[in-house]
């Protein structure tokens, strides 16, 4: 293997037999004409890949996946089915919580009983013990059972015993969402520090924030399969797509900014079929101009509930008219996840006058924009409403309809990014 690779894998497939009882493996074992009880599930399809020195690379998949399979074959924990793999340096690993720790042992015995494992002399990790005390920072509790341990704790002495017995190569399984901010702020730091001392990360997380952060590299898993490597944000973007299975031409090619349309003339898809919607979402007005579709779209007018803070996004509904109605004005709101509204606007407060609609037409309505928001999950509310004299009336509303993610690409203070401008002037 070449001296500049960490890590290559080649041709990669790990089999697991399935069976639908538990007898059916004596059966198997025990049948004198060798027959077979099991199916075969295949976890790791075919996956070649090489990640290189001073790279940090991240994995990204559903759940089920193949991806903690693939770290465990890495790592040794697992035997592949079949295929190679070569690690060059020394690994330090922290797959699920409790992997590699005794919970009898106290949380002292296990910095040992770890140091161990990964070749060092006790009278070696003497001299690393207070590094992994002040990083975990779990205080007398370092003197108890890990069995008595929250996962936050857990999560704490595992990444501190992973990053201070000097590795060339750390694998982290998604063990750090269990830890409070503060830590993972922490430990998203010791990733910087480790890739400026040239040594490799290979990274599994939810958190797509994190991987176009923090990753040089990005591999998307499905159902097993490798399905593309190359730069985090394009791996990102191929992943959004996967989880709203959007394959389907861009919206914005179908349908224009508050284009009327007759019923059933040019539109070609239903949105809402392919988003999650909220089980205990509002549904009220007289549903004279009714919202019967919806959804939320991304800088390439795909379907996505994944939404990058610097690229700018829309939210669209499809509105019915039952009967005539003039100026209908279209709203759209968005919560925080404890109901407090963070931005919104309608057609009204732009000076927006809409038309008048027919009795039987259709209009597209999109509101665009760049969610300059903290990281993180919100709520999108729409609405269609207008006055009749003096009086509001509400023809639709939907409220907490359907939830969506912003990723930022960089921290801020408070819920909305300024994008300040920050200058120097020396005197």
């Amino acid at each position: 293997m070449n001296s500049e690779v960490a890590i290559q894998v080649s041709n990669l497939s790990k089999i697991y037999k399935v069976y639908d009882k538990a007898v059916d493996r004596l059966k198997e074992a025990l049948n004198p004409f060798r027959k077979t009880y099991h199916k075969d599930f295949s976890a790791v399809k075919d996956i070649s890949f090489t990640l290189k020195k001073g790279e940090a690379l991240g994995i990204v998949g559903k759940n089920g996946s193949g991806k903690s399979t693939l770290l465990k074959m890495i790592t040794g924990v697992l035997t592949p089915t079949s295929g190679e793999i070569s690690v060059n340096g020394k690994v330090a690993a922290l797959l699920e919580l409790g992997a590699g720790f005794n919970p009898e042992y106290t949380g002292l015995e296990n910095i040992y009983l770890n140091g161990t494992i990964m070749g060092y002399s006790r009278e070696e990790m003497e001299s690393k013990v207070d590094d992994i005390l002040s990083f975990a920072d779990i205080g007398d509790f370092i003197h108890q059972p890990v069995k008595s341990y929250s996962s936050g704790m857990f999560a704490r002495l595992a990444f501190a015993v992973a990053i201070n017995v000097d590795p060339d190569i750390l694998i982290v399984d998604e063990a750090l969402s269990v830890g409070d901010i503060h830590f993972q702020a922490k430990c998203y730091r010791k990733f910087e520090e480790f890739k400026e001392k040239g040594k490799t990360i290979l990274f599994v997380t939810h958190s797509l924030e994190s991987v176009i952060r923090y990753c040089t590299t990005a591999i998307l898993l499905n159902e097993g399969q490798l399905i593309k490597e190359g730069s985090p944000k394009e791996i990102v973007d191929l992943f959004k797509r996967i989880l709203t299975n959007s394959v389907s031409e861009p919206a914005n090619k179908i349908n224009e900014h508050n284009e009327q349309v007759n019923l059933g003339s040019r539109y070609l898809e239903v949105w809402k079929d392919k988003l999650e919607i909220h089980p205990d979402y509002l549904d009220y007005g007289d549903k004279r101009a009714e919202i019967v579709d919806y959804g939320v779209f991304d800088q390439m007018g795909t379907l996505n509930t994944n939404l990058r803070s610097d690229e700018v996004c829309s939210f669209k509904m499809r509105v019915r008219f039952h009967e005539k109605i003039s100026n209908p004005i279209f709203a759209f709101a968005i919560k925080d996840l404890k109901g407090m509204e963070i931005a919104g606007t309608n057609t009204w407060y732009d000076g927006n006058f809409t038309g008048t609609y027919e009795a039987g037409t259709e209009v597209i309505v999109s509101f665009s924009h760049q969610l300059n928001l903290q990281g993180g999950d919100y709520s999108l509310s729409l609405g269609c409403t207008g006055y009749e004299g003096d009086d509001l009336v509400v023809y639709n509303r939907l409220y907490d309809i359907v939830f969506f993610k912003v990723v930022i690409l960089k921290s801020i203070v408070g819920i909305t990014d300024l994008n300040t401008k920050i200058s120097y002037e020396l005197l």
